[in-house]
């Protein structure tokens, strides 16, 4: 998962200047990101049928950046579908979180190229309108990870349900609890900005432990005590931003415990938070008396979840999330049907699990060992 940033919205050049710029502008920082690249296949088989038959068909992967596993973990399965379904794969990411002009001109280009469709982790409203000229250009577009703000502006999404996610940490604390009292700490993304996977996976802890969130847009407007599933009682000790980082995580938790030092469960936006946290209990000898709960399901992650360090992951498929849009692009450009949200859902919905080493009733988990076969990352 990756917990995603708004940004200011770039300035936008004219086509031309974009187009003269691309180049240079995705290959700026070699050391810090991905030049543009191609992966393309042969064909399978002859003829129309099956994602892998026909001509091939060009695909753009765009990204935050290629720095986080996350993303490479995408780029690495979108090129072994590219391979099965003869595909023409151009990859293009950001030079940081946030850079959106760098995706712009990866757009401009793969409208040039006349590639069937576009892949995209956006980062940034900047980058919309760059996309709405893609599919008025007759390309498709997928999010994935998050869907872009409004929505609308990709044809469909295709990503973990965050608030599941949190959720089912939510609902293995309360269980792991057991009607004891919760003193709780919730490691944010931010506090001065609204950012959907942020909302989506705090108000989803909250409600797997049975805490009214208060808000459907805000974080932190929960009553500050009550009751959660299970009687217990729970008073929430703070929220703080980590930026989804591991000094954020560390700092945010270090203010906690300043804060409350009876903190006893932690909820991190995501793996590096939680492990900034770990860090500040261990230094502060607590490690042994909180319960940690991350989200990404990252191979290390799991590793963590094994040795103790993490209660609990909620794990995510970002590989997953690629292969299947470029599988995707690729049948809709031989003349297959276009692909559907998950019902009930405004989003194609790859799915999530719980990782966890001691099982509760009522609370469905997976080892670190069976979820090691489809993690992510090193």
């Amino acid at each position: 998962m990756d917990s995603s940033t708004t940004s200011t919205p770039a300035p936008r050049l004219s086509r031309r200047a974009r187009a003269a710029a691309a180049g240079t502008a995705l290959c700026a920082v070699a050391a810090l990101a991905a030049c543009s690249s191609s992966s393309s296949g042969t064909a399978s088989g002859s003829g129309g049928s099956g994602s892998g038959g026909g001509s091939k068909v060009g695909v753009s992967l765009i990204l935050k950046t290629l720095t986080n596993p996350y993303f490479v973990s995408m780029e690495n399965d979108a090129k072994t579908a590219a391979a099965k379904d003869n595909v023409n794969l151009t990859v293009a990411a950001g030079n940081k979180d946030g850079d959106t002009q760098s995706q712009i001109s990866a757009i401009d280009n793969a409208i040039s190229r006349g590639d069937k469709g576009i892949l995209i982790t956006t980062n940034g409203d900047a980058v919309n309108a760059a996309l709405n000229q893609a599919k008025q250009a007759g390309l498709f577009v997928i999010a994935l990870d998050t869907a872009p703000n409004p929505p609308s502006v990709a044809d469909i999404t295709y990503a973990t349900d965050n608030t599941q996610a949190g959720k089912l940490d939510g609902q293995y604390a309360a269980a792991a609890l057991g009607g004891k009292p919760a003193v709780i700490a919730m490691l944010d993304l931010f506090n001065n900005q609204v950012v959907s996977v942020d909302i989506d996976r705090d108000h989803g802890f909250l409600e797997g432990m049975g805490i009214n969130p208060g808000s459907t847009t805000q974080n932190a407007q929960e009553a500050k005590t009550g009751t959660y599933t299970g009687g217990g009682s729970y008073t929430i000790a703070c929220h703080q931003p980590t930026q989804g980082a591991i000094d954020g995580g560390r700092t945010a938790m270090e203010n906690c415990l300043s804060a409350n030092p009876n903190i006893n469960v932690v909820y991190a936006i995501n793996e590096p938070a939680a492990e900034g946290a770990y860090n500040a209990l261990k230094a502060a000898g607590k490690q042994s008396q909180v319960a940690v709960y991350a989200i990404d399901g990252s191979c290390s992650g799991l590793k963590l979840v094994g040795t103790g360090e993490f209660t609990a992951d909620a794990v995510q498929y970002p590989g997953k999330m690629a292969a299947l849009g470029v599988d995707s692009i690729a049948k809709l450009a031989r003349g297959g049907s276009k692909p559907s949200v998950t019902q009930g859902k405004s989003f194609f919905d790859t799915g999530t699990a719980l990782v966890a080493t001691k099982s509760y009733p009522g609370v469905t988990i997976q080892s670190p060992t069976d979820a090691a076969s489809a993690c992510w990352g090193s």
